[in-house]
């Protein structure tokens, strides 16, 4: 099954920083079974929207992305994936807030959220690597059901 991991940041963009927290996502969607490509945007709705989007077009299955859930003024990822998904699952992004307040307060301000765009499931992690190893074991645990159910499988 096809994922891609978006990690969305400016400096990233720019070669300005080195990305830390995509490898680790694709790292353990790859060890999930997942086959796993990554890509780099600036932040911003417009381009998080184009990404996901394509990312879809191109067949993944599940799309993460790091980055860009935060409060600044250019961290618009939640609004770039609310343009892409059907339906949202709050749960998801619910969860990933209490693991991230658990390790630091600071989890409680990302605005991540996560639903399904068709077939697919897409998920929005801060942008930290410990938030994304953190909340990895969480989208590695749901996405196979999950994935399941959106293909029109009865409840296992």
């Amino acid at each position: 099954m096809r994922a891609v991991v978006i990690t969305v940041s400016d400096r990233s963009a720019s070669g300005g920083r080195e990305d830390l927290a995509g490898p680790i996502a694709a790292a353990s969607l790859a060890e999930a079974g997942f086959a796993c490509e990554t890509t780099i945007v600036p932040d911003g709705a417009d381009s998080v929207e184009g990404a996901v989007r394509a990312a879809l077009a191109e067949g993944a299955r599940l799309v993460v992305t790091t980055g860009g859930t935060g409060i600044a003024p250019r961290d618009q990822t939640p609004e770039g994936t609310r343009r892409v998904i059907d339906r949202e699952i709050p749960g998801i992004a619910e969860e990933l807030r209490r693991i991230g307040a658990a390790v630091a307060p600071g989890g409680l301000l990302s605005r991540g959220v996560a639903g399904a765009a068709g077939d697919a499931l897409v998920v929005n992690l801060a942008g930290s690597p410990g938030a994304v190893r953190d909340g990895m074991p969480l989208i590695r645990r749901l996405a196979p059901h999950i994935l399941d159910q959106l293909e029109g499988s009865d409840h296992a």
